[in-house]
């Protein structure tokens, strides 16, 4: 691989590597504010998401290191690079909190896989690890998702554009179900 390509996807690495720290943090800020009768439900569904997500940032930072970067874990500089705003949900029911963490995981996954198609052929080493690494998101996903959808398979979230309406939809549908 030449210089400028290991470059590139060294710097395409460290967003991910940010974003699965921010993702690592969020989960654990849902671990510990989730509330209502589904509390323990999630509480305990989401430590092992937590345990896999910092093992995927482990494998980003040593591919970084591997193509000769220097991953950067500290929380000013994923603070200074991310493109996206905190997590937005405080302590609320544990259907609000899957409402938001579903278009999380959307986002995420989306920029995953953007990363995954563009070092397809200059890193096929490195696409490989995006591709595992989004088969453990996108199943991360569905789990948040059997919690959001009803009985007739309309999922809570849909047309949800932000982490707030997301939530909201997914309490209003929670509470309309029989």
């Amino acid at each position: 691989m030449d210089t400028q390509a290991s470059m590139d996807i060294i710097a395409l690495l460290q967003m991910r590597l940010h974003a699965l720290n921010d993702l690592h943090l969020t989960l654990k800020h849902i671990h510990w504010n989730v509330v209502g009768p589904h509390f323990i439900a999630v509480h305990e569904m989401i430590d092992p998401q937590v345990e896999q997500v910092r093992a995927m940032t482990d494998d980003l930072a040593e591919r970084i290191s591997t193509l000769g970067g220097e991953p950067n874990g500290t929380p000013g500089t994923l603070v200074d690079a991310r493109t996206w705003s905190d997590y937005s949900i405080g302590r609320a029911e544990a259907i609000a909190h899957l409402g938001a963490l579903d278009l999380v995981y959307t986002s995420l996954i989306e920029d995953h896989r953007e990363a995954m198609q563009a070092t397809e052929t200059s890193d096929p080493v490195t696409q490989d690890m995006l591709i595992e690494q989004l088969r453990g998101l996108e199943l991360f996903q569905w789990f948040v998702r059997a919690h959001l959808e009803s009985s007739g398979g309309t999922l809570s979230t849909r047309g949800a554009t932000t982490e707030t309406g997301a939530a909201s939809q997914a309490v209003d549908q929670a509470r309309d179900q029989p």
